[in-house]
């Protein structure tokens, strides 16, 4: 059973997670998230894997995603065996980090999305970040174009319309 089939998602979050798992954006979207790990490898920013970009409100900083990379995410995570809860999205929003984190690491790495993805404590790398996000960004919108509905929130504003 889908653990999606469990909880009563509003129209958009059902349109998004439809068109992530049957709808072929999914893997679209993989294909963008494939360009970002190309340009990662190009550019080679540092990471020093402290975790302090995944504690947002300690960070001084915010993540934003659009509803499919939401979907997405979830889907992937929920496949895993253990959904997505909403208590773990409360909890990390009382600690101010993301749901994902463990100690100083990404449970979801590789099912994390885009903003994530580019996001590096690397100074040298800010302006490259923001260049490659908005280009990716701008490919990630299209998908929405494609009949889904376009929204672009919080993480975990838009995690928890697919919790249960």
């Amino acid at each position: 059973m889908n653990p999606q089939d469990s909880v009563q998602l509003d129209d958009a979050a059902r349109r998004w997670m439809s068109a992530v798992t049957a709808g072929g954006l999914g893997a679209r979207l993989d294909a963008i998230y494939a360009e970002a790990a190309r340009a990662i490898a190009a550019r080679g920013p540092a990471c020093w894997a402290s975790g302090r970009c995944c504690n947002f409100e300690a960070f001084g900083h915010r993540l934003y995603v659009t509803g499919i990379e939401a979907a997405h995410t979830v889907a992937q995570w929920n496949a895993r065996g253990a959904p997505l809860v909403l208590e773990q999205v409360e909890a990390a929003e009382t600690v101010g980090g993301c749901p994902f984190q463990r100690r100083n690491l990404c449970d979801a790495h590789r099912l994390k999305p885009l903003g994530c993805r580019l996001f590096f404590c690397d100074r040298t790398a800010s302006q490259w970040q923001t260049d490659v996000l908005e280009e990716l960004h701008a490919k990630v919108k299209a998908l929405h174009a494609e009949g889904v509905p376009y929204e672009y929130a919080e993480w975990r504003r838009m995690l928890r319309r697919f919790a249960i």
